[in-house]
C-alpha cells in the first residue's frame, strides 16, 4: 500500500512539474515577444525597491488594516508552504513527519508559527470574499467597471476558496495526527505510534482534536491520509492553476517590482527613432539608446526604421508584458484614476487586462497552429479602443496607486504615439494644441509677446 502511494505521489508530482514547466515556457515567450530594454542597472536600488516593495508591501499599508490583511495572506502564505518540503519529502519516500526526529526542539515551533500563519490566511480570505461579495467593494464589480466579467470576478472566488479549504486540511490534518499520536501505544498504530513523545500536540489544532474524539482508528487513519493527500494535491492543484490567473503575481510580482521603472514618476522617455532623426538632421553623431536600442554611432542611418509608437503587444517593451502578466487586478489604479473617475471609459486596470489577455491569444494560436502562428488582430482597436487611450491625463495617479510598481500608462502613450505618428489620428483639439506649442511655444493661441498680457490686466483690477 505504501509503495502504491508513493507511486501516485511520484506520478502526480511529475505531472504537476511538466505543465508548470510548459506555461513558464509558453509565458517567457510570450514577455519575450517585447522590444529589448535595458533593466538591469543599478542592481542596489533595484533590490532594496524589491525588498521594500514586493516583500514588505509598503504601498498597500496607504491602509493600514487593509495592508496588514494582505501581509497575512501573502507571507502567510508563502510561509507555511515551506512545510511543503517535508511533505513532498514525506510522500516521495513513504515516511510520516520525516523532519521530527532529526529537529525535535525546533520542529514544534515551526508547525506552531506555520498554523498561526495559516488561521491568520483562512481568516483574511474569509474577509477578503465578504468584501468582494458581501459588502461588494466598488472597483470589484462590473457595474462599476466593465472589465470585472464573470471570469475575473469567479477566479478570485475560487483562489480564496481554494486557500481557506487547504488552510482547513492543513490544520484537521495535524488534529487527526495528533488524535492518532494520542491513542497508539507503543509498537501500534505504525509510524503514528512512532512519533508518540517525540511531536506533541500544535497550538491551533490542539482545539480542534475534540472533532474526531468520535471516530474509530480506521475512520480516524482514513481521515488523516484525506486531509494530507487534500493538502498536498490541492496545493500542487493551486501551483498550476495560477500560472492562468491573475494570482501569478505570487511569482511575478517579486521580479516585476525588481525589473521596475526607477526614473522620476512624470518622466517620459523619449522615441528613440525620433531621436535619431534629429541628430542626423542636425549632424550630430547618434548615441546609443540606454534603454538597449542599437544605434550607429557613425551617424549612418539605419537600415530600418521601427514603428513609432505601438499597435500591437509585439511593438511594446517587454516590461510592458511582464507588467501585464503581474497585474493583481486589485483596482487601485482605476479607482485613482481622474478620467475613469468622472465617467471616461479608460480603466488602467483594463489596460493591463487586456495586454495579458492578448498575449494569452497569441499563446493559443501557438499551441493550436505552430510557432509561425499570426492573426489579423491587434491590442489597438481590438481590444483597447481609441477613445480609453484618447482619455488618458498622463497623471502618473495609475502608476503611484500600483501595489507592485505595474505602469499603464507607458503602455498608454505607446499605444497613442502610434495613433498620432503612424495613422495621423489624433483629435483636432489635438493638432490645435500640437500646433500651437510649435508656433508660440505654449499650448494656446496667442504669441509668446503677449504671454503675460493678463498679469498686466490682474494689476490694473488691483
Amino acid at each position: 500500500m505504501e509503495i502504491f502511494q508513493q507511486i501516485l505521489f511520484v506520478a502526480a508530482l511529475a505531472v504537476v512539474i511538466w505543465y508548470i514547466t510548459q506555461r513558464i515556457r509558453l509565458i517567457s515567450r510570450a514577455i519575450n515577444l517585447g522590444r529589448p530594454e535595458n533593466r538591469f542597472d543599478h542592481a542596489n536600488e533595484r533590490l532594496k525597491t524589491m525588498v521594500l516593495v514586493a516583500f514588505g508591501q509598503k504601498k498597500m499599508f496607504t491602509n493600514l488594516l487593509v495592508g496588514a490583511m494582505h501581509f497575512v495572506i501573502y507571507a502567510g502564505f508563502i510561509i507555511i508552504n515551506l512545510e511543503i518540503l517535508e511533505i513532498v519529502l514525506d510522500g516521495i519516500l513513504g515516511t510520516h513527519r520525516l523532519f521530527a526526529p532529526y529537529i525535535t526542539p525546533i520542529y514544534p515551533i515551526l508547525i506552531d508559527v506555520f498554523e498561526v500563519l495559516a488561521f491568520g490566511v483562512l481568516a483574511v480570505c474569509v474577509i477578503f470574499l465578504c468584501r468582494r461579495f458581501v459588502t461588494k467593494v466598488s472597483r470589484f464589480q462590473q457595474e462599476r467597471h466593465r472589465e470585472m466579467t464573470r471570469w475575473p470576478r469567479t477566479d478570485a472566488a475560487v483562489i480564496l476558496i481554494a486557500e481557506i479549504l487547504l488552510m482547513i486540511a492543513f490544520l484537521t490534518w495535524n488534529a487527526s495526527d495528533s488524535v492518532l499520536r494520542d491513542r497508539a501505544s507503543s509498537g501500534s498504530l505504525g509510524h503514528y505510534g512512532e512519533l508518540r513523545g517525540i511531536v506533541p500536540d500544535f497550538l491551533i489544532s490542539q482545539f480542534l482534536k475534540p472533532l474526531f474524539a468520535n471516530f474509530s482508528d480506521t475512520g480516524l487513519v482514513g481521515y488523516e491520509r484525506t486531509a494530507w493527500w487534500l493538502h498536498i494535491l490541492g496545493i500542487l492543484a493551486f501551483a498550476v492553476y495560477v500560472t492562468y490567473s491573475k494570482h501569478l503575481h505570487i511569482a511575478m510580482g517579486f521580479p516585476n517590482v525588481y525589473f521596475s521603472d526607477l526614473q522620476p514618476k512624470g518622466e517620459m522617455q523619449n522615441m528613440p527613432e525620433i531621436t535619431k532623426e534629429v541628430q542626423l538632421a542636425l549632424g550630430l553623431p547618434v548615441t546609443t539608446d540606454p534603454n538597449g536600442s542599437q544605434s550607429n554611432d557613425n551617424g549612418e542611418q539605419p537600415a530600418e526604421i521601427g514603428r513609432f509608437g505601438a499597435k500591437d503587444v509585439q511593438d511594446l517593451k517587454w516590461i510592458n508584458l511582464m507588467n501585464a502578466y503581474s497585474c493583481t487586478e486589485c483596482g487601485r489604479c482605476t479607482s485613482a484614476c481622474p478620467a475613469n473617475i468622472t465617467g471616461k471609459k479608460l480603466s488602467p486596470r483594463k489596460i493591463m487586462m487586456d495586454t495579458r489577455d492578448r498575449l494569452e491569444e497569441i499563446q493559443r494560436g501557438w499551441k493550436a497552429n505552430g510557432n509561425d502562428y499570426r492573426d489579423e488582430k491587434s491590442l489597438l482597436n481590438d481590444y483597447i479602443t481609441p477613445e480609453e487611450i484618447n482619455a488618458c491625463t498622463t497623471c502618473q495617479a495609475c502608476v503611484n496607486a500600483c501595489p507592485i510598481n505595474i505602469n499603464p500608462l507607458d503602455i498608454i502613450l505607446q499605444l497613442r504615439r502610434y495613433r498620432v505618428m503612424e495613422e495621423s489620428e489624433a483629435p483636432a483639439s489635438w493638432n490645435a494644441m500640437f500646433s500651437n506649442i510649435e508656433n508660440n511655444m505654449a499650448p494656446w493661441k496667442f504669441s509668446p509677446s503677449d504671454r503675460f498680457n493678463w498679469a498686466e490686466q490682474v494689476n490694473e483690477v488691483k
